[in-house]
């Protein structure tokens, strides 16, 4: 069983937030994470939060300990006060749930 994310976030600064991506991806895959799918989106129909979204993404990690670590790992915490902090105004955590495995 795997752990996955599903995010949306209101991205304010592509360029930034396309830095942020490109940091923090080595860090990512060193924990044995990795993103499943990436949506930009110009239009949310229904919410259950008040903030913006404009992108949605699920990440995926080996277990909720792997993710755990990784979210606070010293070397991804940089990259995201370099980055992610500028470029993105809000977060929402859409779900997080153990996944099985699953043949494409």
């Amino acid at each position: 069983m795997s752990f996955e994310r599903i995010m949306g976030l209101e991205v304010i600064n592509d360029s930034e937030y396309q830095l942020y991506r490109e940091n923090m991806a080595p860090i990512l895959h060193s924990f044995g994470g990795s993103f499943g799918f990436d949506f930009v989106i110009d239009r949310v129909l229904k919410s259950k939060t008040e903030h913006v979204i404009n992108r949605v993404f699920t990440i995926d990690f080996p277990s909720k300990k792997i993710m755990d670590a990784f979210f606070s790992d010293p070397a991804y915490l940089a990259v995201k006060e370099q980055y992610f902090n500028r470029s993105v105004k809000s977060v929402t955590t859409i779900s997080m749930h153990e996944k099985s495995k699953v043949n494409d």
